[in-house]
């Protein structure tokens, strides 16, 4: 009976040095929260609205010597997931209106002028370091909305991720309904704050998924 107990007792003692282990374990390791998603919108460009030109560069399109009007900037970042570990290769894709306001897409029924020299829609790859970065405008104002630019996500063919960035600000920010319905902590994570960089402003949105 007393080797039984003695027996109990060390399984009992590996049991608890084990749990403080993996607690331990967990509480040095902590997740980073993720970045909130967003609606797609009604203007996510389909294939047959897309330009030939679908890189990174939504300032010039190739064959078209006039580049897009507005404020050029840089958009870059990292993307991780949740334990910290930048994520090669991700599809990242966004879309946005011209200066004017107008969308790249024939279910925007504006009747204002698109801009011609604008790709409206571009994607990316992320490189080892888990980078990705485009050239693009400083989003203009759409009627209803605050001024902002959509982004997703893609593994391969499988979708993770749908959201949208801010600019740091924004005067119309605080009248936007999905804009309104972030957190501080969710709003922060998205938000687009430009500085200057080598040659452009440039504005660093790090993406968790």
């Amino acid at each position: 009976m007393a080797e039984n107990n003695s027996n109990r007792r060390s399984f009992l003692t590996r049991l608890g040095a084990g749990l403080s282990m993996l607690f331990a374990f967990r509480n040095s390791h902590a997740y980073m929260p993720k970045t909130p998603d967003a609606i797609e919108g009604p203007y996510y460009p389909k294939r047959s609205d897309r330009r030939e030109d679908i890189d990174n560069d939504l300032v010039k399109i190739e064959g078209i010597v006039t580049e897009a009007g507005g404020e050029v900037v840089t958009l870059k970042g990292v993307i991780r997931d949740d334990t910290g570990s930048p994520i090669e290769g991700l599809r990242i894709e966004i879309w946005q209106c011209d200066i004017n306001g107008k969308y790249l897409s024939r279910r925007d029924r504006q009747r204002i002028k698109h801009d011609f020299a604008f790709q409206g829609f571009g994607h990316d790859i992320t490189n080892a370091k888990g980078e990705y970065s485009f050239r693009t405008i400083k989003p203009g104002k759409y009627p209803g909305r605050t001024e902002h630019i959509h982004v997703k996500l893609f593994n391969g063919h499988r979708e993770i991720l749908t959201t949208q960035f801010y600019v740091e600000n924004g005067p119309n920010n605080e009248g936007d309904w999905i804009y309104q319905r972030l957190s501080p902590t969710e709003a922060d994570a998205v938000t687009m704050r430009f500085v200057d960089g080598n040659a452009l402003p440039e504005a660093t949105v790090n993406i968790v998924v």
